[in-house]
């Protein structure tokens, strides 16, 4: 009946069923939650797009990928610049002349530089083996003790000492007063909701949700050619080799009766005795930080609290150790033999994907499979 079978109307499954139709296929798009748009959703309250699974900030280097988004929706200039509460004392996220003023009373690049280097020398590192290695490298003792060791351990479940360093590479550090924590060349969020934006890439493609694809593979594998499968390669395969690794993220969301809680869309709490990770007041993400917020005059705000997955629970972060690789590495030999199911994004590959990389990902996908 169909050329193509999409399970899951994230963006990935939404830009595949997209540009299927655009090639003149036929596409049926399902999905076992109620709504499209996958952990991209927003729902409106109050005149507040709330993102129900979590904050997501567009950003991206990629033109073709900025310019693609860009046909679905208008982005606005949000930028990202979360603040780090360490105990009521408030910092820079990312880490810039600002925190280490604030962190050591510094006031050029090169006294912030030499103190970074003191401290690094006192630590006496010089391969860093671990993510509490590389980060003590990167920005010094004080920094790593306050705003990094909580935080990460709370969302990770783990020692810093025991999580590998490249999970911290990233990590920006900048000598200069730049608060724009992605660097990236395009960023925003977009005008009217992320959910709006993917109705928008899956109009005219039918669309069936709250359906369950495993439970109904067989029927479901008929009535199409080809299966895009952007569910958990492991569960796919019912788990025969064993399930790969998570993190979790539960949010607790609460509608207030005032205009503005913390005056940021993130506010990040890095001690380890406050049992959440951070605060996202959503209605920042479209609103200036001046007084157009206020005119509503409530706020959403969702706190998250990190997790060990256990089945049940929406999985999001892979746990990228050399365990949970070589597992993945079995399920993915499984896959190649699959002829007709393609498997895609962040679970269907066990990696751990911004959202434009899901796109290009999809989109040279789109290339392989609808040339």
């Amino acid at each position: 009946m169909y050329d193509y079978l999409v399970v899951g109307a994230g963006l990935y499954g939404a830009v595949f069923a997209h540009e299927a139709k655009k090639h003149g296929k036929s596409v049926l798009v399902i999905d076992k939650r109620p709504n499209i748009a996958g952990n991209v959703y927003t729902e409106d309250v109050e005149k507040i797009h709330v993102h129900k699974y979590g904050a997501h900030i567009f950003h991206t280097n990629n033109r073709k990928v900025w310019e693609y988004v860009n046909q679905f929706a208008e982005f606005n200039r949000f930028t990202n610049s979360p603040v780090a509460n360490y105990h009521g004392e408030l910092y820079s996220l990312p880490f810039n002349m600002y925190t280490f003023n604030k962190m050591w009373g510094v006031v050029t690049p090169e006294e912030a530089a030499a103190k970074i280097e003191e401290q690094k020398k006192a630590a006496g590192i010089t391969e860093p083996k671990n993510l509490e290695e590389q980060a003590i490298s990167l920005i010094g003792t004080d920094i790593y003790e306050k705003l990094v060791k909580g935080y990460t351990e709370k969302q990770w479940g783990r020692p810093c000492s025991e999580l590998p360093a490249f999970i911290i590479k990233r990590l920006p550090v900048r000598l200069t007063f730049d608060n724009n924590y992605f660097n990236a060349l395009y960023q925003g969020i977009p005008m009217g909701g992320y959910t709006k934006m993917v109705a928008n890439m899956l109009e005219g493609i039918e669309v069936k949700l709250g359906v369950d694809y495993l439970a109904e593979k067989e029927a479901y594998d008929k009535l199409a050619e080809k299966v895009i499968y952007t569910g958990a390669i492991d569960a796919y395969f019912d788990f025969k080799l064993g399930a790969l690794e998570y993190r979790s993220v539960r949010f607790e969301t609460e509608l207030l009766d005032k205009p503005n809680f913390q005056g940021n869309a993130a506010v990040n709490y890095t001690d380890a005795e406050t049992p959440w990770t951070r605060i996202i007041e959503h209605k920042w993400f479209e609103f200036g930080k001046d007084d157009e917020g206020n005119e509503i005059p409530k706020t959403v705000i969702s706190r998250e609290y990190s997790s060990e997955w256990k089945p049940g629970d929406e999985p999001y972060y892979p746990v990228n150790d050399e365990k949970n690789g070589n597992l993945y590495a079995e399920y993915k030999k499984l896959a190649e033999q699959e002829k007709k199911i393609v498997f895609g994004g962040r679970l269907g590959e066990y990696k751990y994907y911004d959202m434009d990389a899901v796109i290009a990902s999809a989109l040279d996908m789109c290339d392989k499979e609808l040339a």
